[in-house]
């Protein structure tokens, strides 16, 4: 069931997936590594917990955040996510709280779903395919879903997850990697806040980077990025 281990999209997202993107199509058979055997494992991934320094002073410009990105295996480097207060203003200021906080420090994306999205913001690295139920990290309050404000889940845009519930979005997001616009709907829309204005290759090598499933965890056709691909730094930069 996608809406137990944290995966915070519905089950009926993923049959919008399936059914309704007409450009994706046998996304059952799409499970990226699943079948390979683990790859040799990579030195340990090196990150700080501790929270980022203060943010910058505000400016007109809307805020960017920069992730600091690494599997140790292939995949390095920065991405910037460019936000749009404007459009989503709850959505922008609950995930700067997030990042100045330090809560991104350490954590890893949990879940790529193949011609997609790439999901994460919930779980505390490593994480080992078929190893032990991963714990989502504590979270604030859920926020109230902003939708419908004029952004869609294009190729490289950001938007949160969430359960069942539409005001139930805390920590999690996801990169969609091709446009998926039936997100901006179904079940009651996937809320867009931000898009990824730099770094696009090291979303790229993500998702090339090697992925098990994880069929206790993750639905049919996802995998868990194996080595694990980490957020070992998220500060806001502007």
């Amino acid at each position: 069931d996608p809406t137990d281990p944290g995966f915070r999209m519905t089950s009926t997202a993923d049959y919008a997936r399936c059914a309704l993107l007409a450009s994706l199509t046998a996304l059952a058979a799409c499970g990226g590594g699943g079948s390979s055997p683990p790859p040799p494992s990579p030195p340990p991934v090196a990150c700080t917990s501790s929270p980022p320094p203060p943010p910058p002073a505000t400016v007109s410009a809307e805020p960017q955040v920069t992730f600091a990105v690494t599997n140790g295996a292939g995949v390095a480097g920065t991405v910037v996510l460019t936000l749009n207060r404007t459009a989503a203003p709850v959505t922008v200021t609950n995930f700067l709280q997030y990042v100045n906080s330090g809560f991104y420090n350490c954590t890893l994306f949990h879940r790529h779903a193949p011609n997609f999205v790439l999901q994460g913001g919930g779980f505390a690295a490593p994480l080992t395919a078929g190893g032990s139920s991963p714990v989502p990290k504590p979270t604030q309050s859920p926020i109230v879903l902003e939708v419908g404000r004029g952004l869609s889940n294009t190729a490289l845009s950001v938007a949160m997850a969430r359960t069942n519930e539409l005001n139930s979005a805390t920590s999690q997001f996801f990169i969609n990697l091709v446009n998926n616009p039936a997100l901006d709907t179904a079940s009651g829309g996937y809320a867009v806040f931000g898009q990824v204005t730099a770094g696009a290759e090291v979303i790229t090598a993500s998702r090339n980077a090697p992925c098990l499933a994880w069929s206790a965890f993750l639905p049919s056709g996802d995998c868990l990025p194996s080595p694990n691909i980490i957020i070992t730094a998220a500060s806001q930069t502007r």
